[in-house]
C-alpha cells in the first residue's frame, strides 16, 4: 500500500496503524504526490495544514477505489503538542481503516508494545481514573482491555516497587533449539547443525558471565533476577547447563536474589539429569511449554512433540521438587480452533501450575508461516475469542494477570499475558516490560538494557546475534561490555 505524507513528519506511527488491518502489506511511505512511483490498491493520505489561528488535520483512505475521509480543526493555542497532533491523526486514519473493514480492534489505536506502561504514565501524571477514560475516548481502547490493564497496573507497581536504583537483572541466551518451530523467528539454531559450535560457545559465554560478574560487583549493584532463556537452554547437555550455572553462581553475588528462572521450553529436550543440575544450582522457577496441547496442531508447527511428553514433563518436574513451574500457550496456532485451544488450556489448569502465558500467534517476516505462505489472518476474531475465554478461565482458576505485551502482526490483535496464582509472578517478565531497570545480558543474540535510574533513559549495547559470530569475535564483545561502566559512571 502507499502512505502519503503532508506536511508533517509523523509517518512511524502512521504506518504501525496501517500494519494493524494490514500486517503482511509492505507500506510505501511518501511525502508528496508527485514523488509516488509505486502504484497500490490502498491508498492513505494524511494532511497537517497550518491556518492563521487552527489547524487543519485531513485523512483520506482509498481501497479499490472506495474512498474515506475525515477532517478535524483544533486551535494552535489549544495546547496540542506534537504528540497529540501525532496521535489525532492516527486515530484519523484508524477509524477510516474500521469504516471500511466494518470491525473495530480491542486494543483501538494503540500500536506500541506497553500497553500498561503507557496507562501508568498516564496514570502518574492525571490519576487512574482520568487515565482510563483517556485510553477510552483518545485511543479508542475497549473497557475489557482497560481492564486488564488497570488489574495489572495494580500487581506491577508492587513488583516495580521491590527495585531499587542500583538494582539490575541478568539475563543469559542460550540459542540453540531440537528443531525451529514453524511460527519462530528466534535467532536459534538446531542443536543437530550447531554442534560442533556449541562446546566453545559455551566456553565463551561462561567467560562473559565472568567479566559481566566483576563489573557489576565494581559497579556495587544488585541482582534481583536472573532468567536463563533462548532458544531453548534446556537443548544442550547436563554437564553444559552445570557450566553455566557454576559461572553464574561463581560471579556474581545472589544474596539479594528474588528470583532464578531457567526457560526449559520443549518438552522433548527435558530430561531428568538436566532438571537435578538445574535444581541443583538453587534455580527456583521454570518454564515447560508446549504451545499447544493438540498433536495435530504440534504437527503443523514442526514441534516433535507429544501432548504426553508435555504431561510427563511437568509430572518429572515436579516430582524433582519444583514449585514454580510456568506454561505458555498460544493462541491462533494453525489448525487449532476455539475448542482445541480451550482443550490445551484446560489440560493445563489441571496441572496447576504457578503461572501460565497465553501468547497470541505473530507473524514474524523470518517464520516459516510467512516465508512458506501458510499465514492466515482471517482466524483472527477466533484468536481473539480464545484470548477472551483464557482470561475468563484463568480468573476463576484463581490466576491474576501480572504483564501485559503486544507484538505487530499478530492474529486478531491482541495481546500476550502472563498470569500467576498469588506470589508466583514471574518479576524478570515485569521488569524487562516496564524497563524497570538495567538488564545485563550474556550471549549471542543478547541485548543489554542499560537504564539511569533518576530518568529512566536507555542505553543498549548488542552482542553478534549467531552463535558462529559470537565465538569467531569473542574479544569485541568484551570491549563492548565496557560501555557498561562508562554509562554509570555517567549517571
Amino acid at each position: 500500500m502507499v502512505l502519503i505524507i503532508k506536511g508533517h513528519r509523523f509517518n512511524f506511527e502512521l504506518e504501525n496503524i496501517c500494519r494493524l488491518f494490514l500486517p503482511l502489506e509492505k507500506v510505501y511511505v511518501y511525502y508528496d504526490e508527485q514523488e509516488v512511483t509505486q502504484d497500490g490498491s490502498i491508498v492513505a493520505v494524511s494532511t497537517l495544514k497550518e491556518g492563521s489561528d487552527k489547524l487543519v488535520l485531513y485523512s483520506e483512505l482509498t481501497i479499490e477505489g472506495r474512498k474515506e475521509c475525515l477532517e478535524e480543526r483544533i486551535l494552535k493555542n489549544g495546547g496540542c503538542d506534537d504528540k497529540d497532533i501525532e496521535r489525532k491523526l492516527s486515530v484519523q486514519l484508524y477509524r477510516l481503516f474500521v469504516k471500511h473493514y466494518g470491525f473495530t480492534l480491542s486494543w483501538g489505536a494503540i500500536t506500541g508494545v506497553r500497553p500498561v506502561k503507557l496507562l501508568r504514565q498516564f496514570a502518574a501524571e492525571i490519576g487512574r481514573e482520568k487515565a482510563a477514560e483517556w485510553f477510552k475516548d483518545e485511543l479508542l481502547v475497549s473497557d475489557e482491555k482497560i481492564s486488564l490493564c488497570l488489574d495489572i497496573l495494580n500487581i506491577e507497581n508492587e513488583i516495580i516497587a521491590l527495585s531499587r536504583p542500583e538494582s539490575f537483572s541478568l539475563y543469559i541466551s542460550i540459542p540453540f533449539c531440537p528443531s525451529r518451530c514453524d511460527y519462530c523467528s528466534f535467532v536459534s539454531h538446531t542443536v543437530e547443525k550447531a554442534a560442533r559450535l556449541i562446546p566453545l560457545y559455551i566456553e565463551n559465554l561462561c567467560k562473559e558471565i565472568e567479566y559481566t560478574g566483576a563489573v557489576s560487583r565494581e559497579l556495587a549493584l544488585r541482582l534481583e533476577t536472573v532468567y536463563i532463556g533462548g532458544g531453548t537452554p534446556t537443548s544442550i547437555s547436563a554437564e553444559q547447563l552445570g557450566l553455566v550455572l557454576d559461572a553464574i553462581n561463581r560471579s556474581f553475588d545472589l544474596s539479594n536474589l528474588r528470583e532464578f528462572t531457567v526457560e526449559a521450553g520443549r518438552p522433548d529436550t527435558i530430561t531428568e539429569d538436566k532438571l537435578r543440575v538445574i535444581k541443583s544450582f538453587n534455580v527456583g522457577r521454570i518454564s515447560i511449554n508446549p504451545q499447544t496441547l493438540n498433536d495435530n496442531v504440534l504437527a503443523a508447527i514442526g514441534r516433535r512433540h507429544t501432548a504426553q511428553d508435555y504431561y510427563n514433563a511437568f509430572n518429572l518436574a515436579s516430582k524433582i521438587g519444583f514449585g514454580n513451574i510456568n506454561t505458555d500457550l498460544i493462541a491462533g496456532l494453525p489448525e487449532d480452533d476455539i475448542d482445541s485451544f480451550n482443550q490445551s488450556l484446560e489440560g493445563v489448569i489441571s496441572l496447576s501450575p504457578e503461572s501460565v502465558t497465553v501468547h497470541t500467534l505473530a507473524f514474524k517476516k523470518s517464520s516459516n508461516l510467512v516465508t512458506k505462505n501458510r499465514v492466515s489472518f482471517e482466524k483472527g476474531r477466533q484468536a481473539a475469542k480464545m484470548i477472551d475465554s483464557s482470561i475468563i478461565r484463568l480468573k476463576e482458576s484463581g490466576y491474576r494477570p501480572y504483564y501485559l505485551y503486544r507484538q505487530s502482526k499478530t492474529v486478531g490483535g491482541t495481546e500476550n499475558t502472563g498470569w500467576a496464582k498469588p506470589g508466583f509472578e514471574g518479576l524478570y517478565n515485569v521488569y524487562i516490560m516496564d524497563e524497570t531497570h538495567t538488564i545485563l545480558a550474556c550471549g549471542a543474540g543478547a541485548v543489554t538494557k542499560l537504564c539511569r535510574p533518576h530518568d529512566g533513559f536507555i542505553e543498549r549495547i548488542f552482542n553478534f546475534k549467531f552463535p558462529y559470530e559470537y565465538n569467531s569475535r569473542f574479544d569485541e564483545i568484551i570491549l563492548r561490555k565496557g560501555r557498561v561502566k562508562l554509562f554509570y559512571e555517567g549517571c
